[in-house]
């Protein structure tokens, strides 16, 4: 079934008044003000329906950032009023700043929806359909049009690695964008296999790979133990380049990482899976290098015996292909090519075998 269009044209004085006073609502709230419907009468304003309530968690979180929204809106002079449903006025009330809602003005101009004000926020006025098709190629035309300096610099041309340096000097770099916080247990245990795979390419390669933190650390202090003692790039926490790119990009579960190619142009959005698999030999990250180490490993394997017997366990172990395991015989980490037995959970490198006679 189609879902509804809830950014659909405007809706006149009329529905909007009639479907309040179907229901014998006579007044709004503004504080203690009873504003009743008759006062619908300025048609250059855009009305926000905001249906939440007190005990709503995911409310709590999303109201301040509405309310600065609001804020930034009115302070810039445009024409917006928030109408919160049912039970969210007190609330609303002492969070805004300049003023409370007054009188509810006379023409709904669409659903301002959580997410849309969430990622856009003031650049989403005035709400209409037209308005997030027009940001979302802006989106597009930022993802794909192959300038690392615009992707990157909003607010700030600079990014933050001990000292700072001018976004510009990533361009012709292949770049990874990563993304998540200090607080994200998967976040830290992936950090490790990227340091790994960085320091191999800085070592081997130079700096034509660097990576760039952007950080979903709750406040300063949480970004700046992120950051101490990292040894790549990070966006500045205050820049609003860290909820852009989110958005841009997609993310929705950290950690991510985000390959963009020497020309700007993203080559890879699944980065930490070719990171986890490959490491630094997946560089540069292109298909034809990840097609050339599947062939390679391919043909490893075809020079490999199916099946084994191996003189430190009872049974046969058969030739397998694992993302990772522990060799109990070494006790150390091992990808891909494995001789295992799966009754037993036993794995062991092909260098570790010793075939009974």
């Amino acid at each position: 079934m189609e879902k509804p269009d809830y950014q659909g044209e405007s809706l006149p004085l009329l529905d909007f008044t009639t479907i309040l006073a179907s229901q014998e609502v006579e007044f709004l709230l503004s504080g203690e003000e009873k504003v009743p419907l008759t006062s619908f009468d300025d048609e250059n304003t855009i009305i926000c329906l905001f249906f939440s309530a007190n005990w709503c968690r995911p409310c709590h979180g999303f109201t301040p950032k509405l309310v600065h929204l609001y804020n930034t809106l009115r302070t810039m002079g445009k024409e917006l009023e928030l109408c919160s449903f049912p039970s969210t006025t007190m609330t609303m009330d002492s969070m805004l700043t300049s003023r409370p809602c007054r009188g509810l003005p006379s023409r709904l101009m669409s659903v301002c929806t959580r997410d849309y004000a969430k990622d856009y926020g003031e650049d989403a006025f005035q709400f209409t359909r037209k308005k997030r098709e027009e940001l979302n190629a802006l989106d597009d035309s930022k993802r794909q049009g192959g300038k690392i300096d615009q992707l990157l610099a909003v607010m700030s041309p600079v990014m933050f690695w001990v000292l700072q340096i001018l976004v510009s000097e990533l361009v012709g770099k292949t770049v990874g964008l990563f993304f998540g916080a200090q607080w994200c247990p998967p976040f830290r245990a992936f950090t490790a296999h990227l340091v790994e795979s960085y320091k191999q390419l800085r070592s081997s390669r130079g700096g034509c790979f660097e990576v760039v933190l952007v950080s979903s650390d709750r406040d300063q202090n949480e970004f700046d133990v992120n950051v101490r003692g990292m040894s790549w790039l990070a966006v500045p926490f205050e820049d609003r380049t860290r909820q852009d790119l989110c958005r841009i990009f997609n993310i929705n579960a950290i950690p991510a990482l985000v390959l963009i190619g020497p020309d700007g142009k993203p080559i890879r959005t699944n980065g930490k899976n070719i990171i986890t698999l490959y490491g630094a030999k997946a560089f540069p990250f292109t298909q034809s290098s990840i097609e050339e180490i599947e062939a390679s490993l391919k043909k490893e394997g075809d020079l490999l015996p199916r099946q084994i017997q191996d003189i430190k366990h009872e049974h046969v172990l058969k030739l397998d292909m694992l993302k990772a395991y522990v060799c109990d015989y070494c006790k150390r980490q091992g990808k891909f090519w494995a001789f295992s037995c799966d009754a037993c959970d036993y794995d062991l490198h092909p260098t570790c075998v010793e075939e009974a006679g």
